[in-house]
């Protein structure tokens, strides 16, 4: 499908302000970051080569903190194709998550439920805003082994995983080890804004 990008902005925008307020603007510097996750929803093979986007990996938006990230994730998933739907879930929520529930949560959100005939694509929000959590005296780097299950379940059954972060390359590996930070590399593209974009937020 062909679609006219100035108008898709446009039409993002619009939508943009009728979910979150009459002041939200998409601005002029953001457009290229804009048009790369228009292409990677839309599945145009064509501008997402020009990118450099692989469109079977999954995507991480990152950028400092204000920049628009979480907006643009939740406004993105109203232009998905059917076959890249996916919903935005706070990487803080899964870490409430697992001290009330424990381990169940991991496999929550990696493996099929009773009630599920497949593990759905995600937008974890914010990684690294959570911290190491202790269930019954047990320290588990939760999104750490979310991200590790998430990566097998890419590579056995194409399904993908997306992140929004602040965290440098350096920081993730930090709070996530070299491994998840290999795996993050073979199946995430990254999309970044620039360390000097705008607080969005003001």
């Amino acid at each position: 499908m062909n679609y006219n990008y100035q108008k898709a902005t446009k039409w993002l925008e619009s939508k943009g302000q009728e979910l979150f307020g009459s002041h939200f603007k998409i601005y002029d510097e953001d457009k290229t970051i804009i048009h790369k996750l228009i292409a990677y929803n839309t599945n145009d093979e064509k501008l997402a080569n020009q990118f450099g986007i692989n469109l079977e990996k999954g995507m991480l938006l990152s950028g400092p903190i204000g920049c628009g990230k979480t907006t643009l994730m939740t406004l993105m998933k109203h232009l998905a194709t059917p076959q890249r739907k996916y919903y935005v879930k706070s990487c803080r929520e899964v870490s409430f998550e697992f001290i009330k529930e424990g381990y169940d949560v991991i496999s929550r959100y990696s493996k099929p439920s009773l009630h599920q005939s497949k593990v759905g694509i995600i937008c974890f929000d914010d990684l690294g805003t959570e911290n190491n959590l202790k269930y019954f005296g047990n320290e588990c780097n939760v999104m750490g082994e979310i991200l590790l299950s998430r990566y097998d379940i890419f590579i056995n059954k194409k399904v993908k995983t997306h992140l929004t972060t602040n965290l440098s390359a350096s920081e993730l590996e930090q709070f996530y080890g070299n491994r998840v930070r290999s795996r993050l590399r073979e199946s995430f593209n990254l999309i970044a804004f620039s360390n000097n974009s705008r607080d969005k937020r003001r």
